[in-house]
């Protein structure tokens, strides 16, 4: 098997983190190496370089690309794609034979906000446990502002509040509880069986 890399960029820190925890282990189950670059801060310049680069070790076969973008305010995934795809010149798919192979750059939207993702794997117990009162049968449609509502006291930041949920994250509750997250899992899976 050849040397292959995931290529994973994510809007900010609390992406990273996440993904760094969560996402990491499973993939590296089909790659050799999984890198995660944050480009919500960068110059649009330099991100169309960083992923013209990427796209040439997909034309050899050694990478595939996600990028991960909450739905944030769009009105639909669809639109929160496009404007993705718009922005960064170096994910044009006009053209590009890639375009129907699985290396294809993949852009995946979280429903809401990444803390949706983070609150989706807690289950009954832990929820009880780390004293957060609501319900979170469904985080689909949670925001960075009710998450920070449901933050107990007793943390003394929101990443404080974020690594203990990490450090009790469950897969399957996390399935059942947000279709984003499902889809994603989904789409790992899906490149797994193809590997």
């Amino acid at each position: 098997m050849s040397y292959r890399t995931l290529f994973i960029l994510v809007e900010g820190r609390d992406d990273a983190r996440f993904f760094e925890r969560v996402v990491r282990p499973i993939c590296e189950e089909d790659y050799n190496h999984v890198q995660f670059w944050q480009y919500s801060q960068q110059e649009k310049g330099k991100v169309n370089r960083y992923l013209y680069s990427i796209k040439a070790m997909q034309t050899a076969g050694a990478a595939d690309l996600i990028i991960v973008a909450d739905l944030d305010e769009s009105p639909c995934v669809t639109d929160r794609k496009m404007r993705i795809l718009s922005n960064f010149r170096s994910l044009s798919m006009e053209n590009d034979r890639l375009s129907k192979t699985r290396r294809s750059p993949r852009v995946l939207i979280v429903c809401k906000e990444i803390e949706s993702w983070y609150l989706a794997g807690l289950t009954d117990n832990d929820c009880k446990k780390m004293g957060i009162p609501d319900s979170l049968n469904d985080t689909d449609h949670l925001s960075k502002e009710k998450f920070l509502g449901l933050m107990p006291e007793r943390f003394g930041s929101k990443t404080d509040f974020m690594l203990a949920i990490l450090d009790l994250f469950d897969l399957d509750t996390a399935r059942s509880r947000n279709r984003s997250f499902r889809y994603f899992m989904q789409q790992c899976e899906s490149d797994h069986d193809r590997a």
